[in-house]
């Protein structure tokens, strides 16, 4: 019902930056909430950055003041910038949208990830 096509990924050295974009499509009426969210080798998923409808922003305090989180509500895209990276913020990264379809059903869904390597 609701497809999420994400990029932006790849290798990036300690300090530099990266910009992740995620659109989604499909059977849309309403999108509520974007968020991204990463997952390391060995560790669980968390949370990374959470935008509203309303574009009030959340953060984890560990990318709070490098990481800016934005969408385009028209396009239904979810952006994530991310500045002074750090060899810790190597990770899977997925958004995850939630809202509203056509038929009036709620829906939340992931996208397929996409690989933030730090390195040297």
């Amino acid at each position: 019902q609701v497809q999420l096509v994400e990029s932006g990924g790849g290798l990036v050295q300690p300090g530099g930056s990266l910009k992740l974009s995620c659109a989604a499509s499909g059977r849309i009426s309403v999108v509520d909430a974007m968020g991204w969210y990463r997952q390391a080798p060995g560790k669980q998923r968390e949370l990374v950055a959470v935008v509203a409808s309303d574009e009030s922003a959340e953060y984890a305090d560990s990318v709070k003041g490098r990481f800016t989180i934005s969408r385009d509500s028209a396009k239904n895209t979810v952006l994530l910038q991310m500045n002074s990276v750090q060899p810790e913020d190597t990770a899977v990264y997925f958004c995850k949208v939630k809202g509203r379809l056509t038929t009036g059903s709620c829906f939340a869904s992931w996208g397929q990830g996409t690989q933030v390597n730090v390195s040297s």
